[in-house]
């Protein structure tokens, strides 16, 4: 159930999703608050769980891993147990980034991030397989990056 936020939490939230190391009088001042109230408002937040966790982003290239390939996945039958081991699978693989179960053609898309396309052969053929409820892969190469963000349009 979503939760009721005031334009003052969404300032805050557009604020954090930017810099999410901002420190709290910086942030209240940003949003036009005193540090207390405004602190106040974030651990609500976190509270509530619309604040879920704060992270890093790291730049893929810089870390030798400039390669984001999408691969639509079908599963071998649309069971519990086969949905469930798979799920249980991609969550093991820090090369899959994102993982979505899907309406329409394929039964899941799933972002991996790797060195080059050799390094994703070979984690193809030993993930994306049988074994892991895999029936049918077929990936898609982007050719460029156009937007990537993690923060939502909150207006």
């Amino acid at each position: 159930m979503p939760i009721k936020l005031d334009d003052t939490d969404k300032r805050i939230l557009r604020e954090l999703q930017q810099d999410g190391r901002l420190q709290n009088v910086e942030l209240a001042a940003r949003v036009g608050l005193s540090p207390s109230p405004c602190l106040r408002r974030v651990r609500l937040l976190e509270q509530a769980g619309v604040i879920s966790r704060y992270v890093a982003v790291v730049d893929q290239t810089r870390v030798g891993l400039p390669l984001s390939l999408f691969a639509r996945v079908w599963l071998t039958a649309q069971d519990t147990d086969t949905i469930d081991r798979f799920i249980a699978a991609m969550k093991q693989l820090p090369e899959i980034v994102e993982c979505y179960i899907m309406l329409g053609e394929s039964d899941a898309l799933l972002r991996v991030v790797v060195a080059d396309l050799d390094s994703y052969r070979r984690f193809q053929s030993a993930h994306l397989t049988l074994h892991n409820g895999i029936q049918n892969v077929k990936t898609d190469v982007p050719s460029e990056t156009v937007k990537q963000t993690f923060a939502l349009p909150l207006r």
